[in-house]
């Protein structure tokens, strides 16, 4: 089934039990990212172009999108790349700041990648030579309204560049990945 197939096996919703209190209710953001990792279990972090600190490849949730296609989706735009997304290793609850509303960050397995095979170097001696054995040409490929650089960092070398709350959050999608529980954490903390 999918989803459409889903919603329409769920009958009409119900009605209203007070009129007009569904569009009263409280509304929070969501986002999807991804915890992408190189051979070296270093994470692939973005240098965003609208903000000061380093980020995961991923965003914000769209109307009527999961966490999980906004991640996969965000991912191709960010980076170029049509991943596929493993499984939940953390929501966090992110209270209000400033402008922004609450809202929950979901952190998806976004697997292993061969840095070296994202090299465009390796691009041009794989089309050189299509018959030689070569690691996976796919290439990383920035959005530069989104991001002006990369880098495979350990969270402990990229710490100082995140907040501490997203140090916090990655810190338990790594404890995730090792014990293979995922987490559900208040801004950070479980």
């Amino acid at each position: 089934m999918n989803r459409q197939d889903d919603v329409a096996a769920e009958g009409e919703p119900e009605a209203e039990f007070n009129p007009g209190i569904a569009g009263r209710l409280p509304r929070k953001t969501a986002a999807g990212g991804a915890l992408i990792r190189d051979r070296g279990g270093r994470i692939l972090f973005l240098e965003p172009t609208y903000k000061p600190t380093l980020d995961i490849p991923g965003g914000i949730v769209e109307e009527n999108e999961s966490p999980y296609e906004a991640c996969r989706r965000e991912v191709k735009e960010e980076i170029g790349l049509d991943l596929e997304i493993g499984p939940l290793l953390v929501v966090d609850w992110i209270p209000a700041a400033g402008p922004w509303p609450d809202a929950l960050a979901f952190v998806f397995d976004g697997g292993i990648l061969d840095h070296d095979a994202l090299d465009h170097d390796a691009l041009a001696r794989a089309a050189a030579d299509p018959t030689e054995p070569h690691a996976d040409p796919a290439a990383l490929t920035l959005d530069p309204t989104e991001a002006r650089a990369y880098h495979y960092l350990t969270l402990a070398e990229a710490t100082p560049r995140l907040r501490p709350s997203m140090a916090r959050r990655l810190a338990l999608a790594e404890r995730a990945l090792t014990t293979g529980i995922s987490v559900y954490a208040d801004f950070g903390r479980s």
